[in-house]
């Protein structure tokens, strides 16, 4: 499956070398939307990381970089339904990974078509229920296929069919790198003794070598934007089409994905719309991905449903304003993945300048598939609670950070951005984090998220639960252990 993007982006009949020639269009304009899948955006060439994005470079330099882009929920399945729905994640019903909407829950997928669009998605999904998200999928998907991972087979027949009877198209084309195990690009690109490791990372071997393996996908995956860009090129739709990458959630390494911290709510973005975006800007207006459905639709002269948590960022695009929110949210709960705690809730809201994170079971351990024993993500853990045990003061003070967490955290993110000194208990802080407190609860509120009330309920929201109780199964019943027929290098859905 991890090919299945490169077969999408070339087609039977390959790319050909073309220059962008603007279409004669409608006056809407084509929608493409590129998610990668657990990037953690610093990570990226073009927000100073390592890992080299010649593509998303040159996207960059032609369009808007957003600085301050954000989502509500470090993980895929609530992430994916948060863009698509532009709903927070409790509202919408979508809050625990593997996840559903709410009977009756529209998408963009219904709302521009309306506005006579087609709508097509490719790639990973991890979306439920189908009837809420009526994108086009591939006709070919073989029902034993990986659920999560439905395709449109043929972007260029899509873009060619369109283009010919000049319809307007929307499409998400989302991909599976860098999400573990890292088995896609070239490694050697990245010699791991030649890294610099982030401050919240404990330097091993093991760490360097799944560090090296992780960028080579990000790599990787700029590769397959690659792709999709050129079609638009050999076309003639790059000047009629408005293009956004997004990087999606941190990555599978502690301090990211899986929590609040900064580095796993912080994405990078791009967009280019020629004629619309100045080219080689960048902007630090707040921003977030509940927004991107209320910014499509209004880029397409569509109606603005009034019940979206969202609100269109098209202002920011066009260089109207360089203003957007006051504040970004974000939340998470362990239940619904693997080797999760029972019952860990996080709540979380950033200003301008500082991060607020409550931690609603604080008194619980803090587990995930990074701390299982065995598995793809676990092998770089082990060297770092052995490093732990064996004395090494930093070691011990991440794996304790990661693990052990106070009920609150307070982050100064100008000076702090990976999160390691936590200031709530700075007496100079008490009215930044009570004031904080207070606009993250009032959110709560309007979202009819109770708190740990939610997190106890939360199983109720896995899509699976939903199947079951509907077929007359016990939902709450464990399932019996056994092997789960996945090839030891296949991407599961974490």
């Amino acid at each position: 499956m991890k090919a299945l993007l490169i077969l999408i982006l070339l087609g039977p009949a390959g790319l050909l070398a073309a220059e962008p020639v603007p279409a004669a269009g409608t006056g809407r304009p084509n929608l493409v939307f590129i998610l990668a899948d657990d990037c953690t955006y610093r990570d990226m060439e073009i927000y100073g990381g390592q890992a080299r994005t010649p593509h998303l470079k040159k996207l960059a330099a032609e369009g808007l970089k957003f600085t301050r882009c954000f989502q509500a929920a470090p993980m895929c399945s609530p992430t994916r339904h948060n863009i698509y729905t532009g709903l927070y994640p409790v509202k919408s019903g979508a809050w625990p990974n593997h996840t559903c909407v709410y009977p009756g829950t529209k998408s963009i997928a219904h709302h521009l078509r309306d506005a006579g669009y087609r709508v097509a998605l490719s790639g990973k999904t991890h979306v439920s229920p189908r009837s809420a998200f009526p994108f086009e999928y591939s006709p070919d998907f073989k029902k034993d296929g990986p659920q999560t991972r439905p395709i449109y087979p043929n972007i260029r027949k899509l873009i060619e069919e369109s283009k010919g009877a000049g319809t307007p198209f929307c499409l998400f084309a989302c991909s599976n790198e860098p999400h573990t195990p890292y088995t896609m690009g070239d490694p050697s690109q990245y010699p791991p003794e030649s890294l610099e490791i982030p401050p919240t990372f404990v330097d091993t071997p093991e760490t360097r070598r799944h560090y090296a393996d992780y960028l080579a996908e990000i790599t990787y995956f700029d590769w397959q934007c690659g792709q999709l860009l050129k079609l638009l090129d050999e076309y003639g739709l790059a000047g009629d089409t408005l293009v956004m990458a997004v990087s999606e959630q941190g990555s599978a390494f502690p301090f990211a994905k899986w929590t609040c911290y900064e580095m796993g709510l912080a994405s990078g973005m791009v967009v280019r719309w020629p004629g619309k975006v100045k080219p080689g800007t960048t902007t630090d207006a707040l921003v977030e991905y509940v927004d991107v459905t209320p910014t499509f639709l209004d880029a397409a002269g569509a109606p603005v449903p009034a019940n979206l948590d969202g609100k269109s960022f098209l202002p920011v695009l066009t260089g109207d304003t360089d203003r957007h929110k006051d504040f970004t949210y974000g939340l998470h709960t362990t239940r619904g993945i693997i080797n999760g705690t029972e019952a860990y809730g996080i709540r979380s809201v950033r200003s301008d300048t500082h991060r607020y994170i409550w931690n609603l079971h604080h008194e619980a351990t803090f587990t995930n598939a990074v701390t299982r024993k065995g598995g793809d993500k676990a092998d770089f853990w082990s060297s770092w609670m052995r490093k732990a045990e064996g004395g090494d003061a930093h070691a011990r003070a991440m794996t304790q950070k990661y693990q052990h967490r106070p009920e609150e955290e307070l982050y100064d993110i100008i000076k702090d951005p990976h999160c390691t000194k936590n200031l709530a208990g700075d007496p100079a802080m008490a009215e930044i984090r009570k004031d904080l407190r207070e606009i993250l609860e009032a959110w709560m509120r309007s979202q009819g998220d109770k708190g740990a009330e939610t997190e106890e309920i939360a199983h109720t929201r896995k899509a699976g639960y939903q199947s079951k109780e509907k077929s007359g199964n016990d939902p709450d019943r464990k399932p019996k252990a056994g092997r789960n027929g996945k090839r030891k290098n296949q991407k599961t859905a974490s």
